[in-house]
């Protein structure tokens, strides 16, 4: 397996900026991965493709605006942290450039003297344990806190971004990057699924840093994929098990539902109640066992995500798939269209 064999050029005029003037105004790319064959459609048509039955499976995860810049107390200096996780009351992992000076018992504030915290240790390269001065760190990040938009976004933060990198049924903070499938959903296309039978369940997985890092592997199944804390309740389980024994298909909206449901099914394909860490790292060759149509949006080369959605639908197909989306002028990554792949 080559990592160069999951490569494709994209015009970097493509890579979304911002978001859709409407959520579900972005474009559609329907895939029928047993033949290939593509349809052109928007997302607001998404209903149309969906069964009485189906089961449309969302993550509720919530992005923290987990971005902080803040100065050093004793020399003044400049400093940017990324909160990954809470661990202790009060002490948060944090990602950090190395070699900026973070070295334990190192002073910080943030929001202009609001927030103070320091450097407890570092706890691998880039990760450092940091302990807040204050209490209920996650309120705080609402005031001083940036959203961590991701790197491929080249502009600053905006205020409209505090709603439209946010799904609209996130409800569960902690994540660092959004569940960008779910963007595109408003709460009208939701009802519209439920009204038409299709029972729509909620997950759990907090997206990490994990989902930016590049493979850097020649052979890709080298590459270490960063674990993302992920739930899914009894009542979930139970009504994805219905699904499947009355025939209906399991569509997961985003790769997040889909590492989420894959490392919580069992032997027989269904899928229970889980809580903890998943850390299924999906490629090609891999047989799904929980999920039946995938909606995603368009992802880097050579990324995780891609190699993922390779395996779901075929490298052939889904890099000729890219190449028509490309010539079509589709939008990718985060803020851009999306996919399904039936």
């Amino acid at each position: 397996m080559r990592l160069v064999d999951y490569d494709f050029d994209l015009p970097e005029a493509l890579i979304a900026q911002r978001p859709p003037p409407e959520r579900d105004q972005a474009r559609l790319l329907l895939l029928n991965r047993a033949d290939g064959s593509l349809q052109h459609l928007h997302f607001g048509a998404i209903v149309d493709q969906l069964a009485p039955g189906d089961a449309l499976v969302l993550n509720q995860t919530q992005v923290v605006p987990a971005r902080l810049k803040g100065r050093k107390v004793t020399t003044g200096g400049r400093v940017e942290l990324l909160l990954l996780r809470p661990l202790t009351e009060g002490d948060w992992l944090a990602m950090g450039r190395p070699g900026r000076g973070l070295k334990p018992k190192t002073r910080l504030e943030f929001g202009d003297g609001a927030v103070e915290a320091h450097i407890v240790e570092q706890v691998a390269p880039g990760r450092f344990r940091v302990r807040f001065a204050v209490e209920d760190v996650l309120t705080r990040l609402e005031e001083i806190g940036d959203i961590p938009l991701p790197p491929y976004i080249r502009r600053p933060p905006e205020v409209a971004d505090r709603e439209r990198y946010q799904t609209v049924y996130a409800a569960r903070p902690g994540a660092v990057a959004a569940p960008t499938a779910g963007l595109h959903f408003t709460p009208q296309l939701i009802a519209e699924s439920a009204a038409k039978g299709v029972a729509v369940l909620k997950v759990l997985l907090h997206v990490g840093p994990g989902t930016f890092e590049p493979v850097r592997c020649a052979d890709p199944r080298q590459h270490v994929l960063e674990p993302e804390y992920c739930e899914i309740d009894e009542s979930v389980a139970a009504a994805l098990r219905r699904c499947r024994a009355g025939g209906g298909r399991i569509v997961a909206v985003g790769t997040t539902v889909v590492r989420t449901l894959e490392s919580s099914v069992d032997a027989e394909g269904y899928v229970r109640a889980c809580g903890g860490f998943a850390n299924a790292f999906i490629y090609p060759p891999y047989a799904f066992k929980a999920v039946d149509t995938l909606v995603t949006n368009f992802h880097l080369p050579r990324s995780s995500l891609l190699l993922l959605v390779a395996a779901f639908v075929g490298r052939e197909r889904l890099l000729a798939a890219y190449r028509e989306a490309v010539e079509r002028g589709y939008r990718f990554y985060s803020y851009g269209d999306a996919m399904m792949i039936v």
